[in-house]
Parts: structure tokens; sequence; C-alpha cells
């Protein structure tokens, strides 16, 4: 069966093969048994209803995708996701209140079937079995061989969780870039601690990157700068995550979108955190 995806935004994760169009309308050679409109973020849902209007004239249209909160079923590399990206496993144990994962799988984790990818999405890996763990990075370290590229953990890893062992384990796997977040308050001391382990094994803040949450009601950009501070002063890269509602009923202000541009590049942030220091 031939299916056209289309999306509404092109990210970095986005497939790029022939069947993939990026927020356009079907041209006069474009035929398809099915057309999936894939969304990832609620506020791309207006520009994917029009899409769907558009493309109904090709084909049946299907709607779906992280913005609907519905839950993953196992994961099919290269379809929704470019490819070497790969998912093994949905959900998180943890129930934090600004985060979209349990609304969407639960407060469990599910192990997926595991297949080739060097890039790993998983909400929260380091939550599963050990055995699950372990297969995993074995699969990372053979893709990143077999497609000479760097393992890379995106889906984020939980400060909380890092022990000597799994640090043995991602010494092997020597990934170029690893995730954290510093979301709540009592994040920060695990993030201290695993950044102390980390640091022991080699691994500086160009492997280290850690979001930082902000933007959320009653923060301030002088609050948030603390943060990403303490982030540094952990081992860790600070990168701005602003905060965005469920509904959207309350958007980004051009203070909170400043801070984005300038807390998300590593250079920028380099060079802010000089300066910050400075005036401390």
């Amino acid at each position: 069966m031939k299916t056209i995806r289309v999306f509404p935004r092109k990210t970095n994760a986005t497939p790029d093969d022939d069947l993939v169009r990026i927020g356009v309308k079907p041209d006069l050679f474009d035929s398809a048994d099915e057309v999936h409109i894939s969304v990832t973020f609620t506020w791309d849902i207006p520009a994917a209803e029009k899409l769907a209007q558009e493309w109904k004239y090709v084909a049946p249209v299907k709607m779906g995708g992280p913005a609907f909160n519905e839950q993953g079923g196992e994961f099919v590399p290269g379809r929704y996701l470019k490819s070497g990206y790969v998912i093994t496993s949905r959900g998180c144990p943890n129930r934090c209140w600004f985060c979209a994962v349990p609304r969407r799988e639960g407060n469990i984790v599910r192990e997926l079937s595991v297949t080739d990818g060097y890039n790993l999405l998983d909400d929260n890996i380091l939550a599963c079995s050990e055995s699950h763990i372990d297969k995993v990075f074995t699969m990372l370290k053979a893709s990143s061989r077999k497609a000479h590229q760097p393992v890379i953990l995106s889906g984020g890893l939980e400060a909380k969780r890092i022990t000597p062992d799994i640090v043995d384990k991602l010494s092997v796997l020597k990934p170029k870039y690893m995730f954290f977040a510093y979301d709540t308050p009592d994040d920060y001391e695990p993030l201290v601690a695993a950044g102390k382990l980390l640091k022991e094994a080699g691994f500086t803040e160009n492997h280290m990157r850690c979001y930082v949450l902000c933007g959320y009601p009653k923060d301030s950009p002088e609050k948030a700068i603390k943060r990403f501070m303490q982030t540094s002063d952990a081992g860790f890269m600070p990168m701005s995550m602003v905060y965005r509602d469920f509904e959207k009923k309350v958007s980004v202000s051009s203070e909170w979108k400043k801070i984005s541009r300038v807390w998300s590049r590593p250079a920028i942030t380099k060079a802010e955190l000089k300066k910050e220091r400075k005036i401390a």
C-alpha cells in the first residue's frame, strides 16, 4: 500500500524519503492509497487540519501523532522518524505536572521490540529493565558502527537513575551527546551526583547536555539564569526548554523567546555563562 506521510513542519527527525511531504498541498502527480498526517506539537494542529482538507482529494486521510495524546504502538523505523532515529520503549513512571507523556502513555514503561538505530528517543530508557537497557545499548553500538554515525541519547537520561554501573555502560557506548533534564528543584541534587560520576568517567559538558525547564507560571528570567548556572556548575551544558501549556492558553512571551534563543545554542550559551560568571 502506497502511503504519503505529510508533516506540518520539518525537524531534524523528519523522514526524508520520496513519500514525505512537508507543509505543502498535493501536486498533480501525487497519488496514494492513504495519506497520513503526523503531528508532533499541539500548536501545529491548525496547520495539520488545513493540510488534511487539502490532501483528502488524493486519498483517505488519517491524522495522528503525539500532539493528539495518542498512545504509541510498536515503533516502525523510518515511518514517522528519519532513518537512524529509534524508539525501544514508551512511557515513564514519573508524574511530572508539565509533561505530556503520562497523558499519552500512562505511568508505566512499555518495552518494545528493539530495532536498529543510533539516535535513541525513548521517554525514559533508564526506567526499563536491566536486560532491555543492555540489549538497547548493544544495538546502539552496532548500529552506530554500521551507519558510521555517533550514538546520541536524545530521549533523555534521568539523573537519579545514573549509577556507577550505568556510567560503566555509557563509557562502553561512548555517546556523542547525552541529554538530561533539570525541571523541578528536586532534580538538582541528583543532577550534581550524576555529573560527578560522569565527569570521573571522562565525560565533559560537550557530551552532557541538560534541558532546563523555564517560563512556567511564577518563573522569571533571573531565576532561570540561576538554574542555567547551576546546571553548568554540575558539569552539563544548559539548554533552555520554555514551557508550553497543554491547551496553549498561555503564549510564549518575547522575553522567554529571547531566553530560548540565547540559551539553546551551545556556542552562545558558553559566552553567556562567561558573562554571568564575570557579573557574579
